[in-house]
């Protein structure tokens, strides 16, 4: 789903600036490396919106600026207090990935909602000084960071973890899954004992599915594949409701969710579509999800989108 060419195991990608801190001024602003061409797209000129088909949300909604720009907003993750929003940024859809890399502002940004206002975003710093690195599948479990990235002296893309120390995020090291794994964007629950990711591994229902995993302390079991919500289709982007009671994916270009119960995980049901994808959800049950922008077959941009839970 994500706008970002650079990919990770079929899932897209997406230096210490985080929630609190004063913004680095040697970091470009983000908006000054949108083409002047860019296209700001809006709810009136957009021909494919996201359709709400549940009425436990309010109808879905744009975030407005300065979260969305005319460039492309992505991988939204909010944190369960509902006051702390991760995405991914890239300033242009049809940039390529070794483009993105050395643009100085694709990457992962943070904004905290104060007095119920989001505040301007600022890029998350998880690379040395003077190195480069292309970071995004943010989630954020407490103190920690789990988030994938390409990056100077490493080959390929490795999975790492950082640690929010006194309001920054230091001590970034390598956290990979076993290979064999092949973990796509990822999921835990609320204790980091029970894994969610997409993969294309062998032994799937279809192309890309989503799979669990039991473990704790990084070690982890053999992967199950969750046949109850897995088709043919392409099934990705899991994320766990805070309590753990309900799975949000994405699938066909829509937002599905399937209930926890005695028996397992229900048979899901399409919540948002067309063009959504990447839910994300607070404690208080309320959605954001990435609207793409489609025009003629192209993509224009992208955006973060609210709906709120009635």
């Amino acid at each position: 789903m994500k706008t970002t060419i650079f990919r990770i195991l079929s899932c897209s990608l997406l230096l210490a600036v985080h929630a609190g801190c004063s913004p680095d001024a040697s970091l470009p602003d983000r908006e000054s490396a949108i083409p002047p061409s860019a296209v700001k797209m809006l709810p009136a000129n957009d021909p494919q919106p996201p359709r709400l088909l549940s009425q436990e949300f309010s109808a879905p909604v744009p975030l407005p600026p300065p979260i969305n720009s005319a460039g492309a907003e992505d991988s939204p993750f909010i944190t369960s207090d509902g006051n702390t929003l991760y995405f991914f940024f890239t300033p242009d859809v049809s940039i390529q990935a070794g483009q993105q890399l050395t643009d100085g502002v694709s990457g992962i940004y943070v904004s905290t909602k104060q007095a119920g206002v989001w505040t301007k975003p600022q890029r998350v710093i998880l690379q040395d000084a003077g190195k480069l690195a292309l970071d995004g599948c943010e989630f954020v479990l407490g103190e920690t960071m789990w988030f994938c990235s390409a990056r100077e002296g490493y080959e390929g893309i490795h999975w790492l973890t950082a640690t929010n120390r006194s309001g920054t995020w230091q001590d970034w090291r390598i956290a990979d899954f076993d290979p064999a794994f092949e973990v796509g964007e990822l999921h835990m629950d609320a204790n980091a004992t029970s894994l969610y990711f997409a993969s294309r591994r062998a032994g799937g229902l279809g192309g890309l599915d989503i799979w669990t995993s039991a473990g704790a302390g990084g070690a982890w079991d053999q992967p199950v594949n969750l046949a109850s919500v897995n088709t043919p289709d392409d099934e990705g982007w899991p994320a766990l409701s805070p309590d753990g009671q309900e799975l949000w994916f994405a699938r066909n270009w829509g937002i599905w969710r399937s209930l926890r119960s005695a028996e397992g995980w229900s048979q899901p049901e399409l919540i948002i579509s067309p063009l959504a994808g990447e839910p994300s959800l607070d404690a208080a049950g309320n959605l954001y999800f990435v609207h793409h922008y489609l025009v003629d077959n192209k993509m224009i941009e992208a955006d973060i989108y609210y709906a709120a839970r009635n």
